[in-house]
């Protein structure tokens, strides 16, 4: 007994270090490119290409690690990543567009809606279910960082077309990350590494004409500066711990949760905003903030109180089974590995 709490202790802690490292690199690398993009900082516009520089980063971390023998190698089907590229870096463009055509009030309500299209996606493509508590804490999250963040809303036919295409991308990728763990039992730095070349040299490759679409300039025209080196290095670590603890997250939470327990960032962000770069901070945005924080608490706890069911619904068929059925489940119980269960469902 003492070993499996000893286990679940652990598991805990990692589980907290995976969200704290992904919350932390997610607000820091928004407050570099926020410093290299703005006009008041290095004015570096060219979006889609500083992501295949990310991604460029994070191949070369994982192309050593490979080499020194600290990450193995397991076999994924070389279609399988190249859709998964396709579909990321469709993410990556589409989300760029949606903020260049749409308001900053349509773009934040199309990143709310994620949380519901991955939630009915995971139901069509899992079949799976989610408690009222954790609907209704789904919905307090929404309304909270809603309050926050949407303002003026203003749609037209090509934004609305590409965020409803940003939001099914993104909400795809998220959980395709977890489905392809599941399938090839691999890890998240693992399929990372092995995604990564090929999202990196397609970006690099067409990432300055979409840069051109929605800027006008290509990044040839840029004139560098060591500051703005310096900002894109920075940027570019960043992004390699922000890759790595979201498939982190995703591997051994859920697309769902990843989406919920992630307005955390925005809630983050608006602070830092307003602590750093003297944002505006009014008492809707507070507001918002702690409705959001109180959906997110309702959320964790609803998850707990779903995992605390299964065991009751176990016991409620113990009647009807024989003494063999009984020893079989006892012995798939115990070597049964808890952490993959969730809600009540498989895990994306």
């Amino acid at each position: 007994m003492e070993k499996g709490e000893s286990e679940k202790k652990a598991s805990g802690v990692s589980n907290v270090g995976a969200w704290a490292m992904n919350v932390t690199s997610s607000v820091g690398i928004i407050m570099a490119n926020k410093q290299l993009m703005s006009s008041s900082g290095f004015a570096f516009t060219f979006a889609t290409t500083l992501t295949g520089f990310h991604f460029a980063l994070t191949a070369l971390v994982g192309l050593v690690s490979k080499a020194t023998g600290l990450s193995a190698s397991k076999h994924v089907p070389l279609w399988e990543l190249l859709w998964f590229s396709l579909v990321a870096n469709i993410s990556i463009a589409a989300m760029n567009f949606s903020l260049m055509l749409n308001s900053v009030g349509f773009y934040q309500i199309s990143k709310l809606s994620m949380i519901p299209v991955v939630c009915v996606m995971e139901w069509v493509l899992h079949n799976k279910h989610y408690s009222r508590e954790v609907k209704a804490s789904v919905l307090v999250v929404v309304v909270g960082v809603g309050i926050c963040t949407v303002t003026d809303v203003k749609v037209n036919a090509k934004g609305f077309i590409c965020a409803s295409t940003a939001v099914f991308s993104t909400s795809l990728q998220q959980i395709s990350i977890g489905s392809l763990q599941k399938k090839y039992s691999i890890g998240s730095f693992e399929l990372l590494s092995k995604t990564a070349p090929i999202q990196a040299l397609s970006l690099l490759i067409f990432g300055p004409f979409v840069d051109y679409f929605l800027t006008g300039r290509f990044i040839s025209t840029y004139k560098m500066s060591y500051g703005a080196i310096l900002c894109i290095l920075l940027s570019c670590a960043l992004a390699v711990f922000c890759n790595i603890s979201q498939y982190l997250c995703i591997g051994r939470f859920s697309a769902t949760s990843f989406q919920v327990l992630g307005h955390m960032k925005t809630v983050c962000v608006l602070t830092l905003g307003w602590l750093l770069f003297d944002s505006e901070m009014t008492v809707k945005n507070v507001a918002g903030m702690i409705i959001a924080v109180v959906g997110m608490v309702i959320y964790s706890w609803a998850v707990e109180l779903e995992k605390q069911r299964k065991p009751k619904v176990t016991q409620h068929g113990k009647n009807s089974m024989t003494e063999d059925e009984l020893r079989l489940l006892k012995e798939g119980i115990e070597h049964m590995n808890l952490e993959d269960m969730e809600l009540g469902g498989n895990k994306s």
